[in-house]
């Protein structure tokens, strides 16, 4: 199995000079792992829905020094498939905003099993290399409900995308929260965002699902800095191999170095 390292060689830190120029180059990862029910799944995905037809989002994009951004799709698990990924487009109306949103709610709900957000940092990351575009940030946005459990570990995907140039912000799920792993804005917080202005968001109310995402989306579109309590840091000593631990025989198939 290539390592996250791996996976990342051949990536080139900054946008292309060459691409067509936009605000942000932004990736939507969002979370369809067996954790969520299909409630979860069927509230996240009508957040993403209207936030992206949102007037406050069409304004935010509207206002940047382009005034418009290149956005992406796509859903992740243990896995991902290349069927949830919708291609690249430029939003610098409602129209454009309202056709990918359309392109959103049209796809199927298909759980599965695993939660590798390690995985959906890597192929993020790679999405941005030869799309054509040249943003002034570049923003991996990733939504889920638990600690990663399955492939590499996440700080590792994480710092070498950071490391790239590549800011990533998260969406904390915790509408059904579990004492296992204590607090997912803390795991997020300190695991998984990167870069600077990094923030996560919690969602701990279906009702405020919308709210969080479009909140997010404008945030990210608009470049501002998020409020700092938005960032919670609980330490050095925070353990970002508590999914790991958590999952049986999960630990077995990593390395010695990764488990560290």
């Amino acid at each position: 199995m290539l390592t996250t390292l791996a996976l990342l060689m051949g990536l080139t830190a900054g946008a292309a000079a060459s691409g067509e120029e936009v605000d942000v180059e932004l990736v939507l990862a969002v979370d369809v792992s067996r954790s969520m029910d299909i409630e979860e799944a069927e509230v996240q995905r009508a957040g993403y829905v209207q936030a992206l037809r949102h007037p406050d989002f069409i304004n935010a994009v509207r206002d940047g020094l382009n005034g418009r951004i290149a956005i992406t799709y796509f859903e992740w698990a243990g896995t991902i498939s290349d069927s949830s990924h919708i291609p690249w487009q430029v939003i610098s109306g409602p129209g454009e905003a309202g056709a990918f949103a359309a392109l959103v709610e049209a796809r199927p709900i298909a759980m599965r099993r695993g939660t590798s957000i390690s995985g959906a940092i890597v192929y993020g990351a790679r999405l941005f290399e030869g799309n054509g575009y040249s943003g002034l940030r570049r923003v991996i946005d990733i939504s889920g409900d638990g600690p990663n459990n399955f492939g590499a570990p996440v700080t590792p995907a994480r710092d070498t995308a950071t490391a790239l140039g590549i800011v990533i912000n998260g969406l904390a799920i915790m509408i059904r929260p579990s004492a296992a792993y204590g607090s997912l804005d803390d795991y997020y917080a300190n695991c998984v965002i990167g870069g600077p202005g990094a923030f996560v968001l919690p969602v701990r109310d279906p009702e405020d699902f919308a709210v969080a995402i479009r909140r997010k989306l404008i945030l990210e579109v608009s470049g501002a800095e998020p409020p700092a309590r938005v960032i919670r840091t609980a330490g050095p000593a925070y353990d970002c191999m508590i999914g790991e631990k958590l999952r049986p025989g999960t630990l077995e198939r990593l390395s010695p170095e990764q488990r560290k």
